[in-house]
């Protein structure tokens, strides 16, 4: 988890902000939006919390169902300020409800809920040769008009007598908890590196990503063929190229 080192701001002395929101005050937080309760926490304690962060550690049990809630009431109004009749068109008297659902519990989980269980073994047989895992399907919302990414992830791994192994399974729980949250994909592939150097410890890591991004093929230019590839190298890939191309090859071979 990304954070960032804050300077504590004295409230005697801070300039006033009148959309700032203010602290909460003990005892009193009777009738106040669980997602200023929730923002509050992640700003006392520091945390950054941008659209691809995970912040399950601060929402307490029984506030994911009120922040769903919260959602469904504002999904509501906007829709009203579309003008969509939601009251008499049958085909949307429920979508603020379904799109709150949609956003906490499916496409944007990875923002609140916590890390999917995975098991690591032990390199027992001491295991020091190229592993390939992919393609793994992706699917993620773009940050900036949180329209689809839909894309498909390649993971190279070298591993050494210490690294942990995970089951190929696995890969796919974990990369799509990455992915379950507006992203980017260039940052989207270094938290998908992060994650997996984190949890195996191997000699080298690499993951490639090819994906389409509907805000290209359904806004702004239309344009249908286009993709994004970008690649995130670690440790012995990035330092032997001959491993790297060896890498590659076997992906490119994969993708045709």
């Amino acid at each position: 988890m990304s954070s960032h080192n804050l300077r504590a701001i004295d409230p005697t002395t801070a300039p006033a902000d009148a959309t700032a929101t203010p602290p909460l005050q003990v005892g009193g937080d009777e009738g106040v939006p669980v997602s200023v309760k929730i923002r509050e926490r992640l700003k006392q304690a520091q945390r950054r919390f941008h659209a691809n962060d995970n912040i399950a550690e601060f929402i307490e049990p029984g506030e994911l169902e009120k922040l769903l809630d919260e959602v469904q009431g504002k999904m509501s109004d906007v829709l009203s300020s579309l003008v969509i009749d939601t009251d008499s068109d049958h085909n949307t008297q429920d979508t603020a409800r379904r799109v709150a659902k949609m956003y906490l519990n499916e496409i944007f989980k990875g923002r609140y809920h916590a890390a999917p269980p995975v098991t690591e073994f032990p390199n027992a047989e001491r295991l020091n040769e190229l592993m390939i895992v992919g393609p793994i399907t992706v699917r993620s919302a773009c940050s900036h008009h949180l329209c689809p990414i839909i894309g498909r992830v390649w993971v190279g791994v070298m591993p050494n007598e210490h690294s942990n192994l995970i089951g190929l399974s696995k890969y796919a729980r974990l990369i799509d908890w990455i992915m379950s949250r507006p992203q980017i994909q260039e940052e989207a592939v270094t938290q998908v590196a992060e994650l997996l150097q984190s949890r195996m410890q191997p000699d080298g890591l690499a993951v490639v990503m090819e994906a389409d991004h509907f805000c290209m093929h359904w806004r702004g230019v239309k344009d249908m063929d286009s993709k994004m590839i970008n690649s995130v190298m670690r440790g012995s890939f990035l330092k032997d190229a001959n491993l790297r191309r060896e890498f590659l090859a076997l992906v490119n071979h994969k993708k045709g």
